[in-house]
């Protein structure tokens, strides 16, 4: 099972060594890859580079200046990504997840660039804390105007080896979690005049994998929940969208793939090489940051005809059949 996250759209798992020597990698990755990234990485090639490289973020944009802004699931990944971004641009942020010593290093990296961030531990399984994080959040910064409901887990298994809990866990993480999430963030936005909910998908709810069943099942449930969501407050000013990452390079799908026990340059070659073959438009997969940047875009005022929509952004990933 992974830990909270956004989005763990990741190759299969492959087995990991707890203490990896270099010949041992070498071995593997010439059994797995061609020969010439086995050679890549014998010669110390550079292994992030690619010929479509991630542009540089701009800041300088003020789009949600004086803005609460509420994110599940933002102690890492994309989320924390998110949380950077949006207090980068004026918003008041809070965001909540498990993971206590990683959620409040993020709040004190944003203070110290200058932003207003609050940790606030919570699980998106347990209402009574999902009703607190957004209490607690509104109360402490006076209104609600944006979420992005980010929280999510996967267990990755064929359908019959799921227990009923496996099962139960998915869902209730990564659908359940969403639903009351925004159970308890509408009142508030309806109050404040209207807002924008921005919710992770994922590409599998497109195009899956085998070994996905539950994810899968949150994942393309969140669309749907989503579409009636827009229709239920599109008269209250209220947009509701589906954000739809591909496969996003953060150690949540590390961890998924089960590589966390590899060095950076073999996993990140093993990667590169993946993403070849699995992402036939551009080609590598995405960074947290530009997944990040796509949900400011569609929480931002930008497009006020947007709304209920599933919005793909997977470098070309779901393009073939």
């Amino acid at each position: 099972m992974t830990d909270e996250t956004d989005h763990p759209d990741a190759p299969a798992p492959v087995p990991a060594a707890p203490k990896p020597n270099r010949r041992k990698l070498f071995g593997m990755t010439a059994a797995g890859l061609a020969a010439g990234t086995a050679a890549g990485l014998a010669g110390g090639i550079a292994l992030g580079a690619d010929s479509n490289p991630p542009r540089a973020l701009h800041g300088g944009m003020r789009r949600f200046a004086d803005q609460v802004v509420l994110i599940t699931g933002g102690t890492s990944g994309i989320g924390a990504a998110a949380a950077r971004q949006f207090a980068a641009e004026g918003a008041r942020v809070a965001f909540c997840g498990r993971r206590v010593e990683r959620g409040q290093a993020v709040e004190r990296e944003i203070r110290a660039a200058g932003g207003e961030a609050t940790y606030l531990r919570a699980d998106v399984l347990v209402e009574s804390e999902v009703r607190d994080f957004v209490e607690t959040a509104v109360r402490r910064y006076g209104g609600l105007h944006v979420a992005f409901n980010n929280a999510g887990i996967t267990i990755q298994k064929k359908l019959h080896e799921y227990s009923a809990d496996d099962f139960d866990r998915v869902i209730g993480t990564s659908l359940r979690g969403v639903f009351l999430s925004m159970k308890y963030q509408v009142p508030h936005m309806i109050r404040s005049g209207g807002g924008t909910i921005v919710v992770t998908s994922s590409s599998n709810a497109v195009a899956t994998d085998a070994g996905r069943a539950a994810y899968t099942a949150a994942k393309r449930g969140l669309v749907g929940l989503v579409q009636s969501a827009a229709l239920d407050y599109a008269a209250d000013g209220i947009r509701v969208n589906t954000l739809v990452p591909g496969t996003t390079d953060t150690e949540l799908v590390r961890r998924a793939a089960g590589m966390e026990g590899l060095p950076d340059d073999a996993y990140q070659a093993l990667m590169k090489q993946w993403a070849k073959s699995n992402v036939p438009g551009l080609g590598r997969l995405a960074t947290a940051d530009e997944i990040a940047a796509f949900a400011l875009t569609l929480a931002s005022p930008e497009h006020p005809y947007l709304t209920g929509a599933q919005l793909v952004i997977d470098g070309g990933k779901t393009a073939h059949a």
